[in-house]
């Protein structure tokens, strides 16, 4: 069960105070490096309770007379259509969903940066869409040598090269619709030329994590480390801050291994040789001053890390990783002294249910610690059957009522047995969920037990086994954090 770890409001008020004085710092114009997630940023509100998804949007609109966005993304990842994940659609039609996004919430939008162009066929494609949308488009070019030739780098034919951005408000946000965009680059190349033309502009980092003023093996920060274990990265003390500073903060390896080269960069752009003298300098994070409670984000984190661990597990299972990805998050968790099974609160009751029953189990553990256990049968998955007795647990339906009359559940069945040939004919969650509509209109009850639908919003579930992508599905639209067993259903082979 969470509690509240983190205030929202501390959080938007001292991060957009330190946001300004940054401007203030640097002649009033400032090039804010976005990173993450703008949107929809459920890491960070599962590993800090109180951390809404839509935090980072509000702090932009807390600020927007005075800002303005820049997007980036690369040529060769519109020419390789490179597709976001988690939506499943390609990062120039992402760049354009997200532009909508800003408009509707009144957030400046001032064009799209096209980095490491070279006549890419996509690219011009794409430019010409964006012009007919009326969306303003600059090209920036590949560098040779970059990173390494900070002279080349910095003069006519390196940045210099590059179409200059104009912008107005005193807050330029660079953002992009995932990593390596180009985000870094569009910030040092605008630094120059606003340079170049007397603006004394300055350059920042907007990071989430790790967060540096928490210690360095804090959950919080270890929950980071497991959310980029596929990238092997690595929480670090900054040992340049260290240095300048004689002060521990935490940073990771690659803003540390990149710092010497972007404060070169930034020296020969600015002749200010301390521009920064650190990559904690470079951050803007106030996310540490807002934690209310350390010992309720420590648990949010632990159980962070072990759904990430049993997702590990699945994915490998499934061929999507390699197994340094699962042994990197089994080191993070005995640095934890974690134990999956024992310290998941759902894990052991939808195991000791499926050894009861010899079927497929899950387990609920809802948000006021109440265990709430389902199976499969020939009618329901185990997913619908736990979230029915859960729904009724919360309306006070006794568990012997029927919510589903057998006229509204055979035909269901018949349908997907006999017309439709499913060989899972049991009824998945949004099969239960629709029947439970329907059902609605001859008993009063079910529509009780819909209206705590809501209360699963931030429950735990475990299953016995992976579950399929249409119960997953629905689970993470009410807010479900899901986790299962690295065992295919049914022993089947395909998955």
């Amino acid at each position: 069960m969470l509690k509240q770890a983190f205030s929202n409001d501390i959080y938007i008020e001292k991060q957009s105070h330190e946001i300004k004085e940054r401007i203030k710092r640097f002649d009033g114009k400032l090039y804010l490096e976005f990173g993450g997630k703008l949107f929809d940023d459920f890491h960070a509100s599962r590993v800090l309770p109180g951390f809404q998804p839509d935090t980072k949007i509000r702090l932009l609109q807390s600020l927007a007379d005075q800002a303005e966005i820049i997007f980036c993304i690369s040529a060769d990842d519109i020419e390789k259509t490179k597709v976001r994940a988690d939506l499943g659609i390609s990062y120039d039609m992402d760049v354009l969903r997200l532009i909508d996004e800003f408009k509707a919430m009144g957030i400046a939008v001032n064009s799209i940066v096209i980095n490491k162009y070279n006549h890419q066929p996509a690219a011009d494609n794409f430019m010409r869409k964006l012009e007919n949308l009326g969306i303003k488009s600059y090209k920036h070019y590949v560098i040779p040598n970059y990173p390494g030739d900070v002279n080349s780098i910095v003069s006519d034919e390196g940045y210099g090269k590059n179409e200059f951005v104009q912008t107005t408000k005193p807050l330029v946000v660079v953002t992009a619709p995932g990593p390596g965009s180009g985000k870094l680059a569009v910030c040092l190349s605008q630094v120059y030329h606003e340079h170049k033309r007397g603006v004394m502009a300055g350059y920042a980092k907007f990071e989430t994590f790790p967060i540096w003023n928490l210690p360095l093996k804090h959950p919080v920060n270890l929950a980071y480390e497991a959310a980029t274990a596929d990238l092997l990265d690595v929480n670090m003390i900054d040992p340049f801050h260290m240095e300048a500073y004689n002060e521990i903060t935490v940073n990771y390896n690659r803003d540390v291994e990149a710092f010497p080269i972007v404060k070169t960069i930034l020296t020969k752009i600015t002749g200010d040789e301390n521009f920064y003298r650190s990559p904690t300098d470079m951050g803007v994070n106030m996310a540490g001053y807002a934690i209310v409670d350390d010992e309720a984000a420590r648990y949010a984190s632990a159980q962070e890390v072990i759904a990430r661990y049993y997702t590990a597990l699945c994915d490998y299972k499934m061929g999507k990783i390699d197994h340094k990805t699962v042994e990197k998050l089994e080191y993070i968790m005995g640095q934890m002294q974690l134990n999956a099974a024992q310290d998941r609160p759902c894990v052991k009751p939808a195991l000791e249910k499926y050894e009861q029953t010899g079927k497929n189990s899950v387990a609920y553990e809802l948000c006021d610690g109440t265990i709430i256990t389902g199976k499969a049968s020939d009618i329901m998955s185990a997913t619908s059957s736990a979230t029915v007795n859960a729904i009724k647990y919360l309306s006070g339906i006794p568990d012997n009522i029927k919510l589903i009359p057998a006229e509204v559940l055979a035909p269901m069945l018949k349908l997907k047995r006999e017309v439709l040939g499913s060989r899972t004919s049991a009824l998945k969650l949004d099969d239960v969920l629709l029947a439970l509509t329907v059902s609605m209109a001859t008993n009063p009850m079910v529509e009780q037990a819909l209206n705590q639908l809501p209360k699963l919003r931030g429950a735990d579930l475990h299953s016995s086994v992976m579950l399929r992508t249409g119960d997953v599905s629905t689970l993470k639209k009410l807010g479900v954090r899901v986790t299962c067993e690295d065992k295919f259903p049914e022993n089947s082979l395909y998955f």
